[in-house]
């Protein structure tokens, strides 16, 4: 059986994509009987989503560290700024993440900071964030058996952009780094070293890095050295893993692994992937989280078990009892006073002034703030779109009185690609429903002559995606719906459409805005999205 065709699951095996959607940068550990995952968040708050299995097939969203203002500030940040690539590692009791912030990466010099946070419990509140250094990005602590720890990451130098991979030794009791930074590994014939990881096993270091960008051409490469300062030598068969020799694959741009053990003695990687559209090509879900099962050859090196060095689309499961997760609910009621897990916002934690559950209880309740293609101040609540095909409606109650203020449901990549369906304000006609759609800043109104909604205390607001296309719908009493506006194009919302630096994939949101600064307030009664299968077909 070819298991990356293959129409059915088979027995005992798990399906790629394990974390659909927008979960990019996988870092995993295992502590006693529990993984966990941590993947990139970018511009959307909080920050790190770290999700907790027991079976390596099951997976739930568990917890989100970087919650504060304090550790995470992402105000002006671009779009694909923001959190880059966190590295989780556990030692003696103590959780650790290391994350950057990216500041900006345009030009030659960018800007990005790198901190650690700790924290004993994984699920409880983590530290405030130590400062390790300026120099690059994609920073990772390993853990040696000596008691020392040392940090590894992708160094910049704005002189030459394949300066390399950086290891410096990193002091517990300073809370700094410490002794002299050196150049472990430059790169191969494939270049872009980054996102480099150190173990160690049976005498040697171990150092895995990602390289050839995060597209389609991208890898996973590996190195080892008898001293963790090098010489590191390569894998005579690198890549050790890529879908870049076969653009028919159903998983692409396979790259950026971690690796974990299992109690069993059982070996796993965890990577990136993207999944293309076929008539397209485009990865409307972004770059997602897969597992490969990973074998040592007795020569040393790390394989693909059963396979050569393509990602699978079906991998063995480990020797583990399944454990199953109550399921969330496609529906948020807002009857909570805290929002669900899995909604975030952009650059910026929640003002409860803002976006609030308390002052109506039963709603969600956002009061305008800027634009849409703001990188400040949003009022926007969303969710990662997680198949290719799905639904999804909300019920407002608004009063707008201006063209300036506006609320509604929302199709989102970034500041610069988005489709929303909004209720607002026309001269002459009264509140109105009307779309607007951003295709990489190019401005559009598909409807050519808003619909008057004059008089409705409540509105409700509908999307349907399946693949590229999506149709927006409106209706009086929920019941009864009107599509409005053709058939638009989602391909908009994807990574390969976008110009510039575009990592985030699609969300799907509800949103209020105010320009006249008055922060007019839309009440939401609720959210619901329902997904076809994260494992769709195309």
């Amino acid at each position: 059986m070819d298991l990356n065709r293959a129409e059915t699951t088979p027995t005992d095996y798990i399906k790629n994509p394990i974390l659909p959607g927008f979960n990019p940068d996988p870092s995993i550990i295992r502590v006693g009987d529990d993984y966990y995952i941590a993947t990139s968040t970018f511009e959307w708050y909080p920050g790190v989503l770290i999700y907790h299995s027991k079976d390596l097939k099951n997976w739930r969203l568990t917890a989100r560290p970087l919650s504060r203002l304090s550790q995470l500030d992402l105000t002006g940040v671009p779009s694909s700024g923001g959190i880059w690539a966190p590295c989780l590692s556990y030692n003696d009791g103590t959780y650790y993440l290391c994350y950057t912030i990216v500041l900006n990466h345009d030009g030659i010099f960018w800007n990005m900071h790198n901190y650690i946070v700790t924290s004993n419990d994984i699920c409880d509140e983590w530290s405030e964030p130590i400062y390790l250094h300026s120099d690059g990005f994609d920073p990772s602590l390993f853990h040696d058996d000596d008691g020392t720890k040392w940090l590894v990451h992708r160094s910049l130098d704005y002189r030459n952009p394949n300066r390399g991979i950086a290891l410096q030794e990193y002091s517990e009791k300073e809370k700094k780094l410490i002794g002299k930074q050196l150049i472990i590994f430059k790169r191969s014939d494939i270049g872009d070293a980054e996102a480099p990881h150190i173990y160690k096993l049976n005498g040697w270091y171990y150092l895995i890095v990602a390289e050839g960008g995060t597209g389609l051409g991208h890898c996973v490469t590996v190195m080892r050295a008898k001293n963790i300062e090098g010489p590191y030598e390569p894998d005579p068969q690198n890549p050790m893993l890529t879908s870049r020799d076969d653009l028919t694959l159903p998983l692409q741009k396979a790259g950026h692994a971690d690796i974990v053990q299992t109690q069993t003695g059982e070996w796993y990687m965890v990577h990136l992937c993207g999944r293309p559209i076929k008539t397209s090509g485009l990865c409307t879900l972004g770059r997602e989280t897969c597992l490969e099962k990973v074998v040592w050859t007795k020569e040393g090196w790390l394989r693909i078990e059963g396979g050569d060095n393509k990602p699978m689309l079906y991998v063995p499961a480990p020797k583990l009892e399944e454990k199953y997760f109550k399921s969330t609910q496609d529906k948020d009621d807002f009857d909570s006073t805290t929002l669900d897990i899995n909604f975030q916002t952009l650059r910026i934690p929640i003002d409860e002034f803002y976006i609030t559950l308390k002052e109506r209880p039963g709603y969600l309740r956002l009061k305008g703030r800027e634009s849409l293609n703001s990188r400040f101040k949003q009022s926007i609540v969303a969710r990662r779109q997680l198949s290719f095909c799905f639904t999804a409606s909300t019920c407002v109650e608004f009063e707008p009185l201006s063209f300036k203020h506006m609320a509604g449901l929302t199709c989102y990549y970034n500041t610069m690609s988005f489709h929303y369906l909004k209720i607002s304000y026309k001269e002459g006609l009264g509140k109105s429903l009307e779309i607007i759609t951003c295709d990489n800043e190019i401005y559009s109104f598909p409807v050519n002559e808003p619909i008057c909604i004059e008089g409705w205390k409540r509105c409700y607001l509908k999307s349907k995606i399946s693949y590229q296309n999506l149709q927006f719908l409106y209706s009086k009493d929920g019941v009864n719906w009107n599509k409005i506006g053709p058939v638009l194009d989602a391909g908009i919302l994807s990574d390969e459409h976008v110009n510039g630096w575009a990592f985030t994939g699609a969300f799907i949101g509800i949103c209020c805005q105010d320009l006249t600064g008055g922060a007019i307030a839309a009440d939401f009664d609720y959210f619901v999205v329902t997904q076809t299968s994260p494992h769709d077909k195309d």
